[in-house]
């Protein structure tokens, strides 16, 4: 029995790609902006990229692996931002590529006002705004 092209797996890069034309993505200068709208930033990096590299002023710490609990607005671990499924949210992670998962993850929650910065915390770094710093 032969494997038809619905049974062929996708690769990671395959799966950003569809992932990512589902919605809108920003750019550092965009994130910042938002924030200062209203919108809340969410780092998502693990605990040692935070100690090496800092942090953004402001973004609220939630790991990954916990996201989805803390963000549900019904949820029973929500923190307090977590107001309503309305919320604009900027998912931020190292590079730009988890935060993609994780923002679509917040949509399959009903967050669809979840987006992800292109080029993560290193691009909104390297774009000079503003970051603690580390350590």
């Amino acid at each position: 029995m032969s494997a038809g092209a619905a049974d062929v797996p996708i690769g990671i890069d395959e799966l950003l790609e569809r992932v990512r034309a589902t919605y809108a993505r920003i750019g550092a200068a965009e994130a910042h902006a938002a924030s200062r709208e209203g919108a809340l930033l969410v780092d998502i990096r693990y605990q040692a990229l935070r100690e090496r590299d800092g942090l953004i002023p402001g973004a609220l710490v939630i790991e990954r692996n916990e996201l989805e609990w803390r963000l549900d607005p019904r949820g029973s671990h929500r923190v307090p931002e977590a107001t309503s499924h309305d919320l604009r949210i900027v998912v931020i992670c190292n590079e730009g590529y988890a935060s993609t998962l994780a923002a679509a993850s917040l949509h399959a929650l009903g967050l669809t006002g979840a987006t992800d910065l292109t080029g993560g915390f290193q691009a909104w770094k390297a774009a000079g705004l503003p970051v603690t710093a580390p350590g």
